[in-house]
């Protein structure tokens, strides 16, 4: 079956819809006849004056212009997985046991801002970015250390392999992930400094709960946490609170995922030096509503996730976070069987972080099970064949 003339795909879905009616030599009239509709609720479609919001209307549109839906949908081409090239380049980074000394000392300072820059990078969902930026920030900063030691350039390294395990967690490489959050936990182990052994702990904790070590991540983030908390009779706020309240949502995260009954505890405590932090407690909100959801807990986190994402505090998160949220959601919704709010979800997520749904191989293939749903609204149809996942 050949196809319609060049740029098709870049027109209005109406106007795609008008143009495959015309090939296919049918008036409005007969067009909507066999689709159920009327003439008018046709012509409001392909003006862009009423929207197509349900997949089975899309599917009747497209089988009644014998084309599949995908044809009819897509817009630019998919993208592939996140760069190959950046991956494999995280990869032999981790894999160099020894890095040159460079012929004059990095300025630790330097570095400190590159790594900055892409910790923007992973806080917008840019993670194709991210990946090519990774392997020559983490060679920087083993050479940093390497040739100007002290408790910057700890540092530095610590947070570089942090940041690599959480880049490689959002493409689903689990193990590699595990192994750089190893990697900057020796680091830390090194400083004996509690803090830099907390930063470490956090990525470490995703990533052993991201490979199923529930057990593992709440104790490692659990003894960091006691570590960072006051034993000092009348002191009651820690050195910082927002990290120490990022490692109760760790632990809070892996209790939830083992039944342990310390879940709400370790929340509370750390919605309470959230707002001592002054960062609110939305952060933390959302954690508990992804822990409840996956308790099977859905409908009755509903409202209280609406209240969420319309409240003050959620759009100060930072927009990967906001997404990485709304994944989870979707996924709640999903596994609960209403397609209609996982997709709302999944196009909300993609709105606010682009790369969360299309450089994730994990949500491509939840918007791929959604889409199949003829609850699932028209927009995640759209995205499916966008994504080349229809």
């Amino acid at each position: 079956m050949s196809g319609p003339g060049r740029g098709i795909n870049e027109l209005p879905l109406g106007r795609r819809i008008a143009q495959w009616r015309v090939r296919r030599n049918m008036t409005q009239q007969q067009f909507a006849d066999q689709i159920g509709k009327s003439k008018s609720w046709v012509d409001k479609v392909e003006r862009g004056v009423r929207r197509l919001e349900r997949v089975s209307n899309l599917r009747a549109v497209a089988a009644t212009l014998r084309i599949d839906l995908g044809a009819l949908l897509a817009g630019r081409p998919g993208r592939p997985d996140a760069s190959a090239a950046g991956l494999e380049g995280v990869r032999a980074a981790l894999a160099r046991y020894h890095v040159e000394a460079p012929a004059r000392p990095l300025d630790v300072a330097e570095q400190r801002g590159r790594l900055d820059h892409a910790e923007q990078a992973y806080r917008h969902a840019r993670y194709r970015e991210l990946l090519d930026l990774l392997p020559g920030l983490l060679d920087a900063a083993r050479a940093a250390r390497a040739t100007r030691p002290g408790r910057a350039a700890d540092e530095l390294l610590v947070d570089a392999y942090g940041l690599v395990a959480l880049a490689l967690l959002k493409v689903d490489q689990g193990e590699l992930a595990w192994l750089a959050a190893d990697r900057g936990m020796a680091v830390a182990a090194s400083t004996n400094d509690p803090t830099v052994l907390a930063v470490a702990t956090v990525p470490l904790a995703q990533a052993l709960r991201a490979g199923g070590r529930r057990q593992s991540a709440l104790q490692a983030a659990v003894v960091a946490a006691d570590q960072n908390t006051p034993a000092r009779p009348g002191v009651d706020v820690p050195p910082d609170p927002a990290l120490l309240g990022t490692l109760l949502v760790q632990a809070a995260l892996a209790a939830a995922g083992r039944g342990d009954g310390r879940v709400q505890e370790l929340f509370d405590r750390a919605a309470r030096l959230a707002e001592e932090a002054g960062e609110g407690s939305a952060a933390v909100e959302a954690a508990r509503l992804v822990a409840e959801a996956g308790l099977g807990t859905v409908a009755a986190a509903t409202v209280r996730h609406e209240r969420l994402t319309a409240g003050d505090g959620w759009r100060w998160l930072p927009p990967e976070h906001r997404a990485a949220y709304l994944v989870d959601a979707a996924r709640a919704y999903a596994r609960a069987g209403d397609t209609l709010r996982a997709g709302r979800a999944l196009l909300d997520a993609e709105r606010i972080a682009r790369g969360e749904v299309h450089d994730r191989p994990a949500v491509r293939d939840l918007v791929a099970v959604v889409a199949r749903s003829s609850a699932a609204p028209a927009g995640l149809a759209r995205l499916a064949a966008t994504l080349r996942v229809a």
